[in-house]
C-alpha cells in the first residue's frame, strides 16, 4: 500500500509539473519553428523553467562583447540537483583532474547550440529539448545530467534573427531569390569580432570561448554535441565522423559514436528523414566543438541540419520540396533526445571508458621542451592555463629528442624552458597540440592540417619519447623600473607582442619613440636592431620620466636608462639610422569586398591585442575618402574590385608617403598589374597526357589534392636586416592556408621567402602546389615613390592564434615607415 501511494504521488507530481509548466509555444506565443526567437526571449524561457521546476538550474557564465548573457542549464532529477556538486566532482576525480577517488554512477551530456549564429534552428530546438526532458523523458534523468547551452554565439544569432525578422515577407517567401534568403555581409555566422567560434576551442582567443572553457572544465562531460547547419539541399548529418580522424581517438570513442548514430538513424528511419554519416565532417583539427572535447576523453560529435542563414522560415530546395524551420527544429530536437537516451542506457560504460582514457597515456611523445623569448613562453603559459594543462618553467638544462623544423638536430640546450609531460590527465590533448606533425590518412580535410604550438609561438622545441629530466625551477625576476632624471634616454627591447602593446600605449600617451635600424653599443651594453629608444630630447615634458616609467611598469617592460646618447659602437641617438616612430593614423578596409573573417581578425588585433585606434572604411567608399587623413591603409584578405580611378588614387597616395599593407587574397588586386611589381608565380603547365585525361571519376577528388595546401607550416627564410623583420631570427615558420604563390620581387625587398625547395615541416601540401612555391614570396616590401606596399602572402593574423606572426604585422604598421629607406 505504501509503495502504491508513493508511486501515485510520483506520477501525480510528473503530471502536475507537465500541466503547470508552460511549453515553449505557450510561453513565447507562437509555435517553435514559426518564428526566429530573439536571444533574450530564449534566455527568458530557460529562466522561467528554472524558476518553476526543481529539475532545472540555470546559470549565467559570462557576457559577450555586445553584453548579451552566456548561459547554460543543468537538467536532472531534484535528488541529483541536491547532490550536483558531488556528481560534478566525482566526474573530475574519475579523470584524475582533481584529487580523490570516486565511483561515479551518472552520465553527463553537454548539448551546445548555435555556435554559428545564422545556423539558428538549434537554439529553437534547445527550448523543446529542455521541456521534453522534464515532462515526458524524466526517466532518463535518473542517472543522467544534461547540460544545455542554448546559444554559444548570442551576438551572431541576434545579428541574423533581427535581420531576418526585419526583412521577411508575410507569409514567408520560399523563393530562393527572395531578399529573406540572401543575408547581407558579414552574415550572422561569426561573433562580434567576426570570428568563427567553432574554430576557437583550442586557441581561446574570444571571450565566449574563454568563459565557456572555465565552465566546461568544471564538468568534463562524457558526451558533447555541437549542433550546426549546412547547405539547404543536404540531408541531415550525424556521427560516425569522416576520415581523416586523429590517431589518438580511441576505439571506444568510435564505437560509441556509431551506437549513437545507429539510435539516431532509428528515429530518422521511422520518420522517413534522410541522413548521412562518415562523410565530409572529419575529426582532425583540434579546435572544433567536436574534436576538442574528443581529445579530452569525451564522445564529441557534430550534428548538421540542412538550412543555415539562407533557409529562413522556409525555402524551396533543388528537388522542389520546401525545407521549413519547423522541419529543421524537429530534426535537431530528435537527435538531441536520442543522444541523451543512449547515454542513460550506458552510464557504467561511459564512466569506465572515461577513466581508461585518462589513465592510459599511450602516446608517442612523453615530454615536450620549449625554449625561447620569455614573452613567448609566457604567452604559451597563459593558453595552457586556460586549458588547465600542467606544465613547469625550468632553469638551464638540456633535452634530447625530435627537434622541430630540423630533423638533423637531436638535442636542445636552454637557459630557461617550459616542459610538458603527457603523463598527466590531459596528456593526450597535450600530445595533439604539441606533436610535430599529425598523421593524415587522407589529405581531403575540412580545415587546416597543421597547428603545432611550438611553431605558432615561435619557440625552439624538442619532443621526446622519454620522460623529462630533473631541472631547477625557473623564477623570472619582477619588472620594476625607476625614474632616472639624469638619463639621456631609455632603451627597451622589441621582439614580442607585449613590446608592441607597450609601444602602442606610449604613442597614445604622447610619448615620442624611436627605433634603431642598426645594432649599437651604449654604456657597454649591446642592443640589436629594432630596439626602442625613448629620448629626453624628443620628450621635453616635466612628467616624461614618471609617465614613461608608469607605462613601462604597467606593461611589465624593462627599460634601461642610459646616461648618454653617445654610442661606443653603432649609431648614436641622433643618427639617421635611429628613426622616429610616428603615431600613425590607420585605416582598415571592411565591407562586402573583404573576407569577414580576415577583417574580423584584423579588427580584433587592433582593439583587443594591440589596443590601438583604427578607422574601418567600407571598401566601396575608398574612392570618396580624404586620403591625407591616413598614414597606413590595411587591406585584409578579400576579393577587391577596385576600378582604375581607385587604383590610381591608391598609387598616388602611396607615392606621396602612404604605407599600404595587403594581406592574403588582397594581393590579387595588385598582382600582374601595371605599376606594381608583384607577379604571380608561374610554373610550366603539365603536358596534356592520356593519363591525365583518363583519371577515373572516383579518383578525381583525390587527384585534385595535388593542387591543395591545407593549412601547412613552411620553413621561411627571413632577411633580419629589414625593419619588417626586426625582432625575428633568420628562420620563421609560416602557416600557409592556401596555394597562392607569388614570385620574388624584382624591385623591392624579399623579407620572407621560400627557397628553391620549399621545406614543409607539418601539414599537407600537394606536389603541384609545392612546385609553385619554389623561390616564392612570403613577406615583401615594394617601395613606391615616398611610400611602400607591404605584401603579406600568408596572413599572420589568421584566427589570432599564430602568435609568432603578429610582430610582422606590428612591424609593418610602425617600423616599416616609408621614410626609413635611405637613397
Amino acid at each position: 500500500m505504501h509503495k502504491f501511494t508513493y508511486l501515485f504521488a510520483f506520477l501525480f507530481s510528473i503530471l502536475s509539473v507537465a500541466q503547470d509548466l508552460k511549453s515553449p509555444e505557450e510561453f513565447l506565443g507562437y509555435q517553435v519553428g514559426t518564428q526566429f526567437s530573439r536571444h533574450a526571449d530564449v534566455v527568458a524561457y530557460f529562466k522561467y523553467v528554472a524558476e518553476h521546476s526543481d529539475w532545472v538550474t540555470f546559470y549565467e557564465y559570462g557576457k559577450t562583447n555586445e553584453r548579451r548573457p552566456l548561459t547554460y542549464a543543468v537538467i536532472t532529477t531534484p535528488e541529483n540537483q541536491a547532490n550536483i556538486e558531488t556528481i560534478r566532482t566525482n566526474q573530475l576525480k574519475n579523470a584524475g583532474l582533481t584529487d580523490g577517488s570516486a565511483s561515479p554512477d551518472k552520465a553527463i551530456v553537454w548539448l551546445s547550440y548555435n555556435v554559428h549564429g545564422n545556423e539558428a534552428s538549434s537554439t529553437e530546438a534547445s527550448m523543446l529539448t529542455l521541456y521534453k526532458l522534464i515532462t515526458t523523458k524524466k526517466d532518463w534523468l535518473q542517472n543522467t545530467v544534461v547540460i544545455i547551452d542554448p546559444c554559444v554565439n548570442p551576438d551572431g544569432r541576434d545579428r541574423y534573427a533581427n535581420w531576418y525578422n526585419k526583412v521577411k515577407a508575410t507569409p514567408y517567401d520560399t523563393n530562393p531569390d527572395a531578399a529573406e534568403h540572401n543575408e547581407p555581409w558579414p552574415g550572422g555566422r561569426a561573433n562580434h569580432y567576426l570570428f568563427d567560434l567553432n574554430r576557437d576551442w583550442a586557441w581561446a582567443t574570444q571571450v565566449e570561448t574563454q568563459q565557456r572553457l572555465k565552465v566546461y572544465n568544471k564538468w568534463m562531460p562524457h558526451i558533447h554535441v555541437d549542433f550546426h547547419e549546412q547547405g539547404i539541399n543536404s540531408p541531415y548529418y550525424f556521427a560516425p565522423a569522416a576520415e581523416p580522424y586523429h590517431e589518438i581517438i580511441t576505439p571506444f570513442q568510435f564505437e560509441f559514436q556509431r551506437e549513437i548514430g545507429t539510435n539516431n538513424a532509428k528515429y530518422f528511419d521511422e520518420n522517413g528523414w534522410l541522413f548521412f554519416t562518415r562523410e565530409v565532417f572529419d575529426l582532425l583539427y583540434p579546435s572544433y566543438g567536436d574534436t576538442y572535447p574528443t581529445y579530452t576523453g569525451t564522445i564529441g560529435m557534430t550534428y548538421e541540419q540542412a538550412g543555415g542563414g539562407r533557409a529562413g522560415l522556409g525555402i524551396e530546395k533543388a528537388d522542389g520540396t520546401v525545407l521549413t524551420l519547423v522541419d529543421r527544429v524537429a530534426h535537431h530536437f530528435t537527435t538531441g533526445l536520442s543522444t541523451v537516451e543512449v547515454a542513460a542506457k550506458n552510464v557504467d560504460r561511459l564512466n569506465t571508458e572515461f577513466n581508461t582514457y585518462y589513465s592510459n597515456p599511450d602516446v608517442e611523445f612523453k615530454t615536450f621542451t620549449l625554449t625561447g623569448e620569455l614573452d613567448h613562453l609566457n604567452a604559451l603559459a597563459a593558453l595552457l592555463d586556460i586549458h588547465q594543462i600542467e606544465y613547469s618553467f625550468t632553469g638551464a638544462g638540456k633535452a634530447s629528442g625530435t627537434a622541430y623544423g630540423d630533423a638533423d638536430k637531436t638535442s636542445l640546450s636552454y637557459p630557461k624552458a617550459i616542459t610538458l609531460s603527457t603523463d598527466q590527465p590531459k596528456g593526450k590533448l597535450v600530445h595533439v597540440l604539441f606533436e610535430p606533425e599529425a598523421v593524415l590518412t587522407t589529405p581531403l580535410t575540412y580545415d587546416i592540417t597543421a597547428w603545432s604550438l611550438p611553431y605558432a609561438y615561435g619557440l625552439d622545441a624538442v619532443a621526446s619519447t622519454k620522460g623529462a629530466s630533473s631541472a631547477s625551477e625557473y623564477v623570472a625576476s619582477s619588472t620594476q623600473n625607476s625614474v632616472s632624471k639624469s638619463a639621456a634616454g631609455y632603451i627597451a627591447k622589441w621582439n614580442s607582442m607585449r613590446d608592441a602593446r607597450f609601444l602602442s600605449a606610449l604613442l597614445q600617451a604622447g610619448i615620442k619613440v624611436r627605433f634603431t635600424e642598426e645594432a649599437f653599443t651604449n654604456s657597454a651594453v649591446n642592443y640589436p636592431s629594432g630596439s626602442l629608444i625613448i629620448t629626453r630630447s624628443d620628450n621635453p615634458s616635466e612628467n616624461f620620466d614618471t609617465d614613461l616609467v608608469a607605462i613601462a611598469n604597467e606593461f611589465e617592460r624593462s627599460i634601461t636608462a642610459v646616461p648618454t646618447s653617445f654610442a661606443t659602437a653603432g649609431p648614436d641617438f641622433g643618427s639617421s639610422a635611429v628613426k622616429l616612430i610616428n603615431k600613425a593614423k590607420i585605416g582598415v578596409l571592411t565591407g562586402e569586398q573583404t573576407s569577414s573573417l580576415s577583417y574580423g581578425a584584423t579588427w580584433h588585433f587592433f582593439e583587443q591585442q594591440l589596443q590601438y585606434p583604427v578607422t574601418s572604411i567600407d571598401a566601396s567608399d575608398l574612392g570618396r575618402i580624404n586620403w591625407s587623413d591616413y598614414d597606413v591603409l590595411v587591406l585584409p584578405s578579400g576579393r577587391y574590385n577596385f576600378n582604375d580611378n581607385v587604383l590610381q588614387d591608391l598609387r598616388a597616395w602611396v607615392r606621396s608617403g602612404g604605407n599600404l599593407i595587403a594581406i592574403d587574397n588582397a594581393l590579387r588586386v595588385f598582382a600582374n598589374q601595371e605599376g606594381f611589381n608583384l607577379k604571380t608565380a608561374i610554373t610550366e603547365a603539365p603536358k596534356d597526357t592520356i593519363t591525365a585525361k583518363t583519371i577515373a571519376y572516383a579518383d578525381r577528388q583525390k587527384e585534385s589534392a595535388k593542387n591543395l595546401i591545407s593549412g601547412s607550416i613552411f620553413k621561411t627564410n627571413i632577411d633580419t636586416t629589414h625593419p619588417l623583420a626586426f625582432g625575428y631570427s633568420d628562420t620563421y615558420y609560416s602557416l600557409k592556408i592556401g596555394s597562392d604563390a607569388y614570385a620574388l620581387l624584382d624591385r623591392g625587398y624579399n623579407v620572407g621567402y621560400l627557397d628553391a625547395e620549399p621545406k614543409r615541416v607539418s601539414g599537407f601540401a600537394g606536389e603541384a602546389a609545392l612546385k609553385d612555391l619554389s623561390n616564392s614570396l612570403v613577406f615583401g616590401v615594394e617601395p613606391m615613390g615616398r611610400g611602400t606596399i607591404t605584401y603579406m602572402v600568408d596572413d599572420p593574423l589568421f584566427r589570432a592564434f599564430w602568435e609568432n606572426g603578429k610582430l610582422f604585422f606590428a612591424n609593418a604598421l610602425f617600423l616599416n615607415n616609408p621614410n626609413n629607406y635611405r637613397k
